[in-house]
């Protein structure tokens, strides 16, 4: 049966469902209010950026962002990163990598908030499986990664940096908490991130060496190859 055209009229009228909000949609919310505050920007500025940019958003539209009545589209999250000078991880996540502290990431769930913006950033799956990581790892970097970033994350060097970054890390973020009678595990941070950097020092020694090798052998090459013909050499030959 067709249906009556007060029927289709109703069915027009009808709301339609709000938008749901999930809890990365609310921190989008109030980063956008935290950074355009952070940039000494109106909402009418913003939208001028914004529009220079090729991305109008208008200001009651933004004012909607901020107070979650309004979605931000993939493209406006771009936009807005482009405009506040940031990543869009600064849109994404809150301004907290704290690894004792949790953040909630759609689709996740609760997470430590270093976990979440190492994933943002790139350099680490959000969840590792126990048994599983270094696998994970590399399938997130082939998967995620432009190539050569890939070949350059596979050095030695690359992962003794990360090893270094993150234990200097922690090794600052607990003499910025130091208190009395903690001295044994502050010390011990200390070891760690020296023993790290060590590491670090090690790995651009080799790469100096090897890289100096390859040159002299480069170098070595071409003189060989400069040679008459019949003039004994061990360079290249031709069968």
């Amino acid at each position: 049966m067709r249906p009556t055209l007060l029927h289709m009229t109703d069915e027009k009228r009808r709301p339609r469902p709000a938008a749901q909000y999930g809890p990365t949609a609310e921190v989008v919310a109030a980063n956008v209010a935290r950074l355009r505050k952070a940039r000494g920007l109106t909402i009418y500025g913003l939208s001028g950026l914004l529009e220079k940019a090729g991305r109008p958003i208008t200001p009651s539209a933004i004012a909607k962002v901020e107070k979650q009545q309004r979605q931000v589209t993939v493209d406006d999250l771009a936009a807005l990163a482009v405009a506040f000078g940031v990543s869009p991880a600064a849109l994404l996540l809150p301004l907290d990598d704290d690894p004792n502290h949790r953040v909630e990431v759609t689709g996740a769930g609760q997470v430590p908030a270093s976990s979440a913006w190492a994933w943002a950033s790139g350099r680490q799956p959000l969840k590792l499986t126990p048994g599983r990581e270094e696998a994970e790892l590399l399938e997130h970097q082939l998967n995620g990664l432009p190539s050569s970033q890939v070949r350059m994350r596979q050095q030695p060097l690359w992962r003794a940096l990360q090893v270094a970054e993150e234990s200097t890390g922690r090794l600052l973020r607990k003499s910025s908490v130091f208190v009395e009678g903690d001295d044994e595990h502050f010390a011990d941070q200390v070891h760690q991130a020296r023993r790290a950097l060590e590491r670090v020092a090690a790995e651009l020694d080799h790469l100096e060496s090897t890289r100096a090798g390859e040159a002299a052998d480069l170098k070595r090459w071409a003189e060989d190859a400069k040679k008459p013909k019949g003039e004994d050499s061990d360079g290249p030959s031709v069968d």
